[in-house]
């Protein structure tokens, strides 16, 4: 079970900076003019998904601590 939640914190954190690093690209090319996803997701919209993630990994990595804090206790 903890390799598993560990592996899901992993990808959930990276693909968190990836939506956010694509936030950030679709609002520089929309200032110029352009889109990346043809009006499918604003940029503040893909910061949402990419913050809602990061809660999810903040979550399970509190758990991860709680359970591991519990094991080392006599």
């Amino acid at each position: 079970m903890e390799m598993l939640t560990s592996v899901i914190c992993r990808v959930l954190f990276v693909g968190a900076f990836l939506l956010a690093g694509l936030a950030v690209w679709e609002k520089l090319a929309n200032f110029a003019g352009y889109t990346l996803l043809q009006g499918r997701f604003a940029p503040g919209r893909l910061l949402e998904f990419s913050a809602i993630a990061l809660l999810f990994v903040v979550a399970l990595l509190l758990r991860e601590i709680r359970d591991f804090s519990k094991g080392n206790t006599p």
